[in-house]
């Protein structure tokens, strides 16, 4: 019996049916359908050309024409379609250098990095299992497809891939694909930071974290990895129970914390962060710094984004194993906020140049402007123009 969520991908296999090509549901969601696991994405190999599926379908995104694999758009879901392939060597150790499609969908099945990742499923929801997945799902085992060292050789990434399904998913790994992680581990330095990124992020987030580093520290693949490749002693300074991280930037604060000589710049540059997450970081650090300081009160609350108080919750929980802070005392103390924003302000840069017309414009303006913003958010004064006004003529600006 097919699982509701495949119900209306099963129109893509009909359409690609109705052209005789063959299609079938493939990877990790035939594998959480073994789990039964909430089904994320959906993905479709076929032996349909690319050239055809974009002929046949109205919505295609060719993401990945040089590969074989396209988006296809339907009922506002995007289903990645590949063609049936085998590939040969792989000089970059990430991309073939040749893609051969092929009619043989246990051949590309072969291809595949794990077995659990290797199962097909028709949309009669009949399972297609020609390397064992299924046997090592039910025994809880990440096994590689095929000759392990050539898989991990192909494409280095996939000796991270497989300690973050350790996390996600609680597996063991399998006795030759660990020998053969292990043995292979500076591949890794081959793979690019992004890919890493991408890979490490959903690592830390992991229900089973704790499980996936043991098996980091056994492969010594910190050794090849930014940051921890130059700071040994950061893994080992991890304090348990660890707990799963909502996001990268979190991890970084985390570790900037267990030794602040490693700037969180450092740990942007060399990962190749983007802003968004460099920004979170900074605004966790610095919520961080506050609350070891001062403890929880209205200024940190409003300096901390709303998106980021679970992550702050849980660095604060990770840090000082002791103390125990809820979401929803930060929310009721955000709710009580006089103002939300600077722009909530009853004064601005303006008004403050109109009570001192004699002053050079200069840092002093926003240094005042914050100065009030705190007093406001902190309820010390008012926020209308007169109260501000008084506030500062007793709280003149300094002025070099």
């Amino acid at each position: 019996m097919l699982p509701d969520a495949f119900k209306e991908a099963v129109n893509i296999i009909n359409t690609i049916e109705s052209n005789d090509y063959e299609a079938y549901f493939v990877g990790g969601c035939v594998r959480d359908v073994l789990l039964k696991k909430k089904i994320k994405d959906i993905d479709i190999a076929t032996s349909a050309p690319p050239t055809i599926i974009q002929s046949i379908f109205d919505k295609v995104i060719p993401v990945g024409l040089a590969h074989g694999t396209v988006i296809v758009r339907h009922q506002g879901v995007s289903y990645e379609v590949t063609t049936f392939r085998e590939e040969a060597t792989y000089s970059d150790q990430r991309h073939p250098d040749e893609v051969t499609y092929i009619l043989n969908l246990k051949e590309d099945l072969k291809r595949r990095d794990f077995t659990m990742n290797a199962l097909a499923m028709n949309k009669d929801g009949e399972l297609i299992d020609i390397t064992g997945g299924k046997l090592d799902i039910e025994k809880q085992m990440i096994r590689s497809v095929g000759n392990a060292a050539d898989r991990f050789y192909e494409d280095p990434l996939r000796i991270v891939r497989a300690l973050r399904f350790v996390s996600e998913l609680g597996f063991s790994i399998e006795t030759e694909t660990f020998a053969q992680m292990k043995r292979l581990n500076k591949e890794v330095k081959m793979v690019a930071v992004e890919r890493l990124l991408n890979e490490f992020t959903k690592l830390f987030q992991g229900q089973f974290v704790e499980k996936a580093l043991t098996y980091l520290k056994q492969v010594e693949i910190d050794s090849y990895i930014p940051v921890f490749c130059h700071n040994p002693h950061l893994l080992k300074k991890v304090k348990l129970p660890f707990t799963p991280f909502y996001s990268f930037g979190e991890v970084i604060v985390y570790f900037h914390h267990i030794d602040s000589r490693i700037s969180i710049s450092t740990w942007i540059k060399e990962w190749k962060c983007s802003n968004e997450i460099k920004n979170e970081a900074i605004n966790l650090y610095e919520a961080l710094l506050y609350y070891q300081e001062k403890g929880i009160d209205k200024w940190l609350v409003y300096r901390l984004k709303q998106k980021h108080f679970q992550s702050f919750i849980h660095l604060v929980h990770q840090i000082h194993q002791n103390v125990t802070l809820h979401k929803h005392e930060l929310n009721r103390l955000k709710k009580m906020l006089p103002i939300q924003s600077k722009n909530d302000l009853a004064v601005n840069g303006h008004d403050v140049m109109e009570m001192f017309p004699n002053k050079k414009r200069g840092p002093w303006i926003s240094n005042l402007l914050e100065n009030i913003e705190k007093a406001v958010v902190l309820q010390n004064i008012d926020n209308n123009k007169k109260a501000i006004k008084e506030w500062i003529q007793c709280h003149p600006p300094e002025v070099n």
